[in-house]
């Protein structure tokens, strides 16, 4: 298996120094990996370090945790598309999922959705954090807001374990019958791990081990 067409090259801690930044881009250019994704401080960067090639510039919207409003979220998405973010990832609102308040959480990915047009829109769930009820409903709730990509974790979850292959499992059968794809993230470290989570329905991985998936 080719990992590196699902590959999107992540670095979103916020200690990052240059070299580290430039390092990313390099590896990504080696291994032709379907995107990078970076916060949007850096996404002019990465826009103009991988120009002439095919490699999607992705970016994080109310991040890690999802907290602020809508609207917040929305100028956010749209200034880093303005910036020249080709896809962008959102937190969706977890407190929102945790009280029931589906309403809440639909309008919410929806104010990001219209903020950015055909911009393709990942919505994050944060799988650690969520029973196996919450995360069908998540799901679903996604697939009614006409999202891209349900994404499983932003990694940044204390002892979490990010994406696993009986979630991935569990989302694929909720979105099935829909245009939603699904986007494995947090905790992918070996090739064996990240083929799995391949073969269970993800279309895409967010790892920041991308150059050792592919020694």
């Amino acid at each position: 298996m080719d990992l590196s067409k699902y590959i999107e090259h992540t670095l979103l801690k916020p200690d990052i120094k240059e070299e580290e930044l430039i390092k990313l881009f390099e590896e990504a250019k080696k291994f032709n990996f379907k995107g990078v994704c970076v916060n949007g401080i850096n996404v002019k960067k990465a826009k103009d370090f991988l120009k002439n090639t095919n490699i999607k510039v992705v970016t994080v919207v109310g991040f890690p945790l999802g907290a602020c409003i809508s609207e917040v979220k929305a100028f956010e998405a749209e200034k880093a598309v303005e910036d020249g973010a080709d896809e962008v990832d959102m937190v969706i609102s977890i407190q929102a999922i945790k009280n029931k308040d589906y309403e809440y959480a639909l309008n919410d990915i929806k104010t990001v959705k219209n903020a950015i047009g055909n911009t393709p829109l990942k919505v994050i769930i944060e799988t650690d954090l969520l029973t196996k009820e919450e995360i069908i409903k998540s799901c679903e709730i996604i697939k009614k807001a006409k999202a891209d990509f349900a994404k499983t974790s932003t990694g940044f979850v204390k002892n979490g374990l990010g994406a696993k292959a009986e979630d991935i499992l569990l989302m694929a059968e909720v979105l099935k019958d829909s245009n939603v794809k699904i986007k494995a993230s947090g905790g992918i470290k070996d090739k064996q791990k990240a083929i799995d989570l391949v073969h269970a329905g993800a279309s895409r991985l967010g790892t920041s081990s991308g150059d050792s998936l592919m020694q």
